[in-house]
């Protein structure tokens, strides 16, 4: 696999359908891909151990099975969590916790390519890259490099209130609301009766904001009924179910059932 599978699907205005991991082991990534559904994969770093060779790890089963991959990555550490991410072959960053425009221009500065064109500043590492070519001209890497698609999470008050701003930047590809961050810097709990629905109304807001800007929102889903309300405003891109939550949800309904049988 040579190409970057969302970035192609962006480009031809396609749908798209990505779920979550946290583990390193490159057989989950595999059970994920095989029955032909997803077409990327999402490693949450933000929240997982992480080392530089698990990430070439998944990016070689992503490649192996034609799925892209991207890594969600902390706010503190994010310029060089994204260069060794996109120098493995991962094929896009998903950025948190981003308050204004400048924030948002930061992380895109730092995983363009510094070339003339692009302006950014990511040099020519000696890595792996997407496929593994050694031996790419510098300028066709460039165009690689670039091609990178780049997710902001719109998860903060201030980046909620400049939303429109935050989508006309250049680089910005994909936004995804997050209602847990978002009720949090409104001083909300995201569950609190009354507030539910303001949370889900800045949701629709930003995904407007973003369909009039041409950036594609992205919207996290646990059951593929939940897509309805989304497909409805527009959206294309889903990320259904999370390794994590999944295991724990089923861990504790089944366990309490047996428990309850046996005890």
């Amino acid at each position: 696999m040579t190409e970057n599978r969302l970035r192609e699907i962006l480009r031809r205005g396609g749908s798209s359908i990505c779920t979550r991991i946290s583990s390193r082991w490159g057989l989950i990534t595999e059970l994920a891909a095989y029955g032909g559904c997803y077409d990327y994969i999402e490693y949450l770093a933000e929240y997982a151990p992480l080392q530089v060779e698990d990430l070439e790890n998944l990016a070689r089963a992503c490649e192996l099975h034609g799925m892209g991959s991207i890594v969600k990555v902390d706010f503190q550490n994010h310029a060089w969590v994204a260069q060794k991410a996109l120098a493995v072959g991962i094929q896009g960053i998903l950025f948190t916790d981003c308050k204004t425009p400048k924030d948002v221009e930061a992380c895109i500065y730092v995983t363009m390519p510094d070339t003339p064109e692009y302006g950014g500043r990511f040099g020519y590492p000696s890595y792996r890259w997407i496929g593994y070519h050694p031996n790419k001209p510098q300028l066709d890497y460039a165009k690689m490099v670039a091609d990178s698609v780049r997710i902001f999470m719109i998860e903060k008050k201030e980046s909620v209130d400049r939303i429109e701003e935050i989508c006309r930047i250049p680089g910005v590809d994909m936004i995804q609301f997050g209602p847990s961050d978002y009720s949090m810097s409104c001083g909300r709990n995201a569950a609190e009766p009354g507030w539910i629905e303001e949370r889900k109304e800045a949701e629709r807001h930003c995904i407007r904001a973003a369909l009039e800007q041409g950036v594609q929102p992205r919207c996290e889903i646990e059951t593929p009924e939940d897509a309805q309300y989304y497909l409805d405003l527009g959206v294309k891109h889903f990320c259904l179910g999370d390794q994590v939550k999944i295991l724990r949800s089923w861990w504790t309904e089944n366990g309490r059932k047996l428990q309850a049988m046996v005890k």
